[in-house]
């Protein structure tokens, strides 16, 4: 008679393991469905206080699309440490640098809600400038992001 609401215990929870294949794709919609796999909000118990997610390979990570001018005129800033030592460089400055990966770890990143939580999840998330990962064993399911919507491979 009465309807409860599920709630997925740490112990009840089964992660597998998906392979995307990054190049050319949108890195903004990319970001988005790693970040809902990792947080496995694609999965009908998900619960938002367990890390339920599943366990993302992304290979080609240095070969996403950033479209219209903002490859040239967004910036990502850091500070060295040093009393004015801001400084700045744009997406494609990072993409054509030695960890181009780590464009598309930030942005994951800020897509996912913040805490303990959030640092658990993104050690289930692996990627890879090349096309090569050393992830064989896991034998990871396939996902193809570009054919999901059309709008995934424009650019």
């Amino acid at each position: 008679m009465f309807k409860t609401t599920q709630s997925l215990k740490p112990a009840e929870v089964t992660k597998g393991w998906v392979l995307i294949d990054a190049e050319g794709i949108v890195l903004g919609r990319l970001a988005v469905v790693i970040a809902n796999r990792l947080r496995g909000k694609h999965k009908p118990q998900f619960t938002p206080h367990v890390d339920g997610g599943d366990n993302v390979i992304v290979v080609n990570a240095g070969k996403v699309k950033i479209t219209g001018n903002k490859a040239e005129n967004e910036l990502f800033y850091y500070h060295t440490g040093y009393a004015g030592g801001i400084k700045g460089r744009t997406i494609q400055q990072r993409l054509d640098s030695k960890h181009p990966e780590r464009v598309l770890e930030k942005a994951v990143e800020r897509m996912i809600t913040r805490g303990p939580l959030q640092r658990r999840q993104m050690k289930h998330l692996h990627i890879y400038a090349g096309s090569e990962h050393p992830h064989d064993g896991q034998q990871p399911k396939p996902l193809d992001v570009g054919a999901l919507n059309p709008k995934n491979k424009r650019g």
